[in-house]
This record gives structure tokens, C-alpha cells and sequence, in this order.
């Protein structure tokens, strides 16, 4: 199948792009699926499509307070950004000073020049984020502990909502789409061959009968120059923009 919607047809179409089944391809059914999740590991972590950005919400309970960390799921790559714990931004009303000056100074857009708003909310901003910035975090993805440097006794309360900033791994198995990624199909196919040669290695210089040799050096050297090119792509083409981290 060209465009594969699963994982079986995504190993199928890599082992026909390597000759399957005109030529026996000499790898393991369990080695197929080894170098299947690597490369899926790799696309979720490098490759822009593997990954999305979402904003988790986290009600408080008990144990948080008395573990003094959260668990943000296994799912989660990154976390690059803790909301303010209490914030004046959160609910404007009709005593708010944003909604006093959207009130009386610009009832009329078609009219008033927004530079002056503009700079008046610029100005609020700036105290919002020096009386009420953002709490510090750790975290650490093999542990799932997201650790922030509070009080948890005085700052939080049972049932209170906290939002995060997050980027989490594309999981193909529910967005099947993902299996027919052009790069993803390279790399794993380049990691079947590469696979596969190394299998053959052992075997090299031994003469079949009617004088053919297997050349599984060949075959490796290839791969890995095909692979070298595909994570050089992925680093230079597909990857997010490195980011400034907080916390």
C-alpha cells in the first residue's frame, strides 16, 4: 500500500522499497519492529509533525500537595511553560482597569487611534509579570515529575486548576496519518537496510554456490550514508526552532 495507514502496512511498504519480495530481505520480524519504534522515537522528538503543542490543565488533589510534584503523563516530551498561580488577568470584570479604558476610551475603533491603548496595555502587562510572575518548574520526561518551587502547603489548595505550557508526542497508532510521513518512511527503510546488512556481515566473503558473494558490507555503508542524510534533514528541515526555557 502506498500510502500506509498502519504499522504492518508501513513495514510492508519499507521491506518492498528494500526488493521484498523478489529478494529475501535477512532480518527478524522482532528487529523490523525494534527499528520501528527507534524511528518513531526519533520523528516524536525531533521531527515538527511528531509532536504538538497543548495546554494541560491539572486539578489539584491531596497527594500533589503531599508529593510536592505532578505527573503530567507519559505522553509529555516537554514542559515550557508554568501560568501564574494567581492571576489578575484571568477574569476581567467592570472595576478592571482594562475594561474601564476599553469603556470609555475606545468606544468607538472606527474613530480612536489604538496607540495609546496599546501602550496602556503593555504597561499592565509589565506589572502583571513583576507582582505575579510565573512559578520556576523542573521537570524531567523519564520520571514524569513536574516539581515547582513554591510553597505547596500556603500557595495551593485542593481543587484548584494549574496550566501549563506542554508539547506532547503524536502517538501514529491514534493519528494513523503519520505512518505515510515521507521522512519517516526513509528512515525506517534506511534502518531495515542498515539492519539487514549488519546481518549480513557476518557472512562476508563466503561464496554461495554458482559463485555469487554476499556483500553485506555494501549494503551497511549505504544505509548508514542514507541515514546520515536523514537525520541531517530532520536537524535542518523538520525540527522546531530551538526555544528559550524558563524555569
Amino acid at each position: 500500500m502506498a500510502k500506509p495507514q498502519t504499522r504492518i502496512q508501513l513495514k510492508e511498504y519499507c521491506l518492498r522499497q528494500l526488493g521484498s519480495p523478489v529478494i529475501e530481505i535477512n532480518v527478524d520480524d522482532d528487529q523490523l519492529e525494534d527499528r520501528i519504534d527507534e524511528a518513531i522515537q526519533v520523528y516524536n522528538d525531533y521531527h515538527y509533525d511528531g509532536s504538538e503543542k497543548l495546554y494541560l490543565k491539572h486539578i489539584i488533589t491531596q497527594d500533589d500537595i503531599d508529593n510536592e510534584y505532578l505527573t503530567v503523563g507519559d505522553e509529555t516530551i516537554s514542559v515550557i511553560k508554568a501560568f501564574p498561580i494567581d492571576s489578575s488577568t484571568g477574569n476581567i470584570n467592570m472595576f478592571d482597569v482594562r475594561y474601564q479604558l476599553r469603556l470609555n476610551d475606545i468606544f468607538d475603533l472606527s474613530k480612536q487611534k489604538l496607540g495609546g491603548y496599546t501602550l496602556a496595555m503593555q504597561h499592565l502587562d509589565l506589572i502583571e509579570n513583576l507582582f505575579n510572575q510565573s512559578p520556576s518548574f523542573r521537570f524531567n520526561r523519564h520520571t514524569d515529575k513536574l516539581y515547582l518551587d513554591i510553597d505547596w502547603d500556603k500557595e495551593l489548595t485542593v481543587g484548584k486548576y494549574l496550566l501549563f505550557e506542554t508539547y506532547r508526542r503524536l502517538d501514529p497508532e491514534i493519528y494513523t496519518d503519520a505512518y505515510n510521513d515521507l521522512w519517516l518512511k526513509k528512515y525506517i527503510t534506511s534502518l531495515f537496510k542498515r539492519q539487514w546488512g549488519s546481518n549480513l556481515l557476518k557472512f562476508e566473503g563466503i561464496q554461495l554456490p554458482g559463485g555469487t558473494t554476499l556483500n553485506g558490507r555494501q549494503i551497511f555503508d549505504d544505509a548508514v550514508t542514507e541515514l546520515q542524510m536523514l537525520d541531517d534533514e530532520i536537524f535542518t528541515k523538520f525540527q522546531l526552532p530551538d526555544d528559550f526555557m524558563t524555569g
